[in-house]
């Protein structure tokens, strides 16, 4: 299957010359998962919980195989305007299909644990685009805001669009989670600039001095 994903872009040109710019880029990820596999001899899967879930202590955090989420998990639903009530796709799509893409499924409290690296690449930008000035880092992003720097991600798939930050000391954090897919050419017209200024606000509100 990931083989199967680079496979629709393999004969694609390069957008620019490496290493001279960033751009958000799934089958990167997915090159990524395969050479990991190739270094270790070992399964995408079994080195992440290995490398990353286990050292980190993310113990709520995993890549599922199947369209069948654990609960509880939050549904999601299409941005179909014109079909009321809107359809549930929570488990239509299996997250796990995107694999090293972005399939992860986690929670608050374990995305603030991961926000921790720093090496940022300026321009760089999280997809959909993160609140205020976005840099791209290693599996991570820099969001400048109004009321402050914080780090964290974003990302969308049918029916979810997530963002997730925390402080540069990992003391405070927020998460957004809109049960929808939702980017600058998804979802209704505006609904994307007032997710924005919501993330915005969150992190201002995370920030601040309030207890």
């Amino acid at each position: 299957m990931p083989r199967k994903l680079i496979s629709y872009v393999e004969d694609e040109p390069l957008n620019f010359e490496l290493g001279s710019e960033y751009r958000y880029s799934n089958t990167d990820n997915v090159t990524v998962g395969l050479m990991v596999q190739v270094a270790t001899g070992d399964s995408y899967e079994r080195q992440l919980r290995k490398q990353v879930l286990r050292p980190l202590g993310l113990q709520k955090t995993g890549l599922p195989r199947g369209a069948n989420l654990k609960p509880p998990y939050i549904h999601g639903y299409d941005n179909v305007v014109s079909r009321l009530p809107p359809e549930d796709i929570s488990e239509a799509l299996a997250s796990g299909w995107v694999w090293a893409s972005g399939g992860m499924v986690s929670t608050p409290y374990d995305f603030n644990d991961f926000a921790r690296l720093r090496r940022v690449v300026p321009g760089g930008s999280s997809e959909p685009p993160g609140p205020g000035k976005n840099s791209a880092g290693l599996g991570i992003f820099r969001y400048e805001t109004r009321c402050g720097t914080v780090w964290g991600h974003t990302g969308n798939y049918p029916g979810y669009t997530q963002f997730m930050a925390a402080s540069p000391n990992g003391k405070r954090s927020v998460t957004v989670s809109v049960n929808e897919q939702l980017s600058p050419v998804e979802g209704a017209p505006g609904v994307f600039d007032a997710l924005r200024r919501v993330e915005v606000r969150a992190v201002c509100t995370a920030l601040s001095n309030r207890r």
